[in-house]
């Protein structure tokens, strides 16, 4: 009998993969959580039915939300990081030697402890002396924080469930006040493609550029991620993340990347035009 992981992306489209096995299935205070085995993309990691990461493709995905902030402020040395409980993030943060600090918050520590045990690959600097962890809600966690950080990196899940209260006004501008004068704030902010996604991403973009000076918006192709097109966020109130990208700067550090490049940098910024007409709408 065949074994298959269908995710919904809409009432009538839908993203299958064929799996080997399923090597976990549990149920924490906050969410459902699954792992498979699967063929053609390694080790997948599901939360509450939708997919969050395989092993396959998701340095797309760690790379795009992390070194685009580091090649603009290269010189960035306390960040928080907010969700990414499968721990991508944290291993491309870790890799530059002058940070100083990773603070990250995640509500959800059955997350964590499910990716050390199946997946590896991306939750394998946990045990960092720079890596702090806090296993708490982040909208309550940046309430108290005040000029602290040179980066916020919001890895959410999508804007419902434990990941909802990530997409507010109230908790972007938390985030606004804990971050230092020339600081970044990076987060996932949903596709542009199906409707579902894209109201999530319009939300997202006018609430942040009602609190930021500026306020971007970044794309990278992540094959296994509704419809393949995903954006980020690039909000600051004094870096802007083309004019102030520091390519030679950052080409110093001699990281290793698979998607990411100085290049893909700037042309990440510019939109397909039905992208750029939804966020001028907002």
């Amino acid at each position: 009998m065949e074994l298959w992981f269908s995710e919904e992306h809409t009432d009538y489209a839908k993203f299958s993969i064929k799996i080997k096995q399923q090597l976990e299935s549990a149920k924490s205070e906050f969410q459902d959580i699954a792992v498979f085995d699967t063929y053609e993309f390694g080790r997948i990691l599901v939360l509450d039915g939708l997919l969050m990461l395989t092993e396959r493709d998701e340095f797309v995905y760690h790379e795009m939300i992390t070194h685009v902030a580091m090649a603009v402020n290269p010189r960035i040395k306390d960040v928080l990081v907010i969700g990414a409980g499968d721990g991508g993030t944290v291993r491309e943060l870790a890799r530059y030697e002058h940070i100083e600090r990773i603070d990250m918050v995640e509500i959800d520590k059955m997350v964590v402890d499910v990716c050390k045990k199946h997946i590896p690959q991306t939750a394998c600097c946990f045990d960092d002396k720079r890596v702090n962890l806090y296993f708490e809600d982040g909208v309550k966690y940046v309430r108290r924080v005040v000029d602290e950080y040179d980066l916020i990196i919001v890895d959410s899940t999508d804007p419902f469930g434990p990941g909802e209260a990530l997409f507010t006004k109230e908790f972007y501008g938390n985030c606004f006040k804990a971050l230092k004068e020339d600081g970044i704030l990076v987060n996932q902010h949903e596709s542009p493609y199906y409707e579902g996604d894209r109201a999530a991403m319009q939300r997202s973009h006018k609430l942040i550029k009602s609190i930021f000076p500026i306020s971007k918006v970044y794309q990278a192709h992540i094959p296994t991620y509704p419809s393949g097109h995903w954006c980020f966020g690039f909000a600051s109130r004094t870096l802007d993340p083309i004019e102030d990208l520091k390519a030679e700067e950052w080409k110093r550090f001699n990281l290793e990347t698979r998607y990411y490049n100085t290049e893909l940098h700037a042309g990440a910024f510019y939109l397909p035009t039905y992208v750029k007409e939804l966020l001028e709408k907002c």
